[in-house]
């Protein structure tokens, strides 16, 4: 399925997308470029508006330190984690209550 979806390379969705973005709106050349790109790589009409569809659309981008926190690194968050679950441990009262983790951080 992964060779169906590259049926056609990108740069030449941009160009037909540039040629397409030259002609007016209801231009009946454009589905003449439509027609002539689908029977060059053996694909349907539809598939082409598809590619096309999908050539600009926007997607997501992860920043460089993507799935790592931001303020601690995992050991000190780990230390300090360990610090705040002694402390609750520490206040226990006799009734087995003990600090909320609100007030222990």
């Amino acid at each position: 399925m992964s060779s169906r979806r590259s049926a056609i390379p990108s740069d030449s969705l941009l160009q037909l997308r540039q040629r397409l973005d030259r002609l007016p709106p209801k231009s009946p050349e454009r589905a003449n470029q439509i027609a002539a790109t689908a029977q060059l790589y053996g694909i349907s009409v539809t598939t082409v508006y598809r590619a096309l569809h999908l050539v600009l659309k926007p997607r997501t981008a992860h920043r460089s330190d993507h799935g790592q926190p931001r303020i601690l690194p995992p050991s000190e968050l780990e230390h300090y984690c360990e610090l705040i679950a002694a402390l609750k441990l520490r206040t226990t009262n006799k009734s087995g209550r003990h600090l909320s983790t609100g007030r222990a951080i």
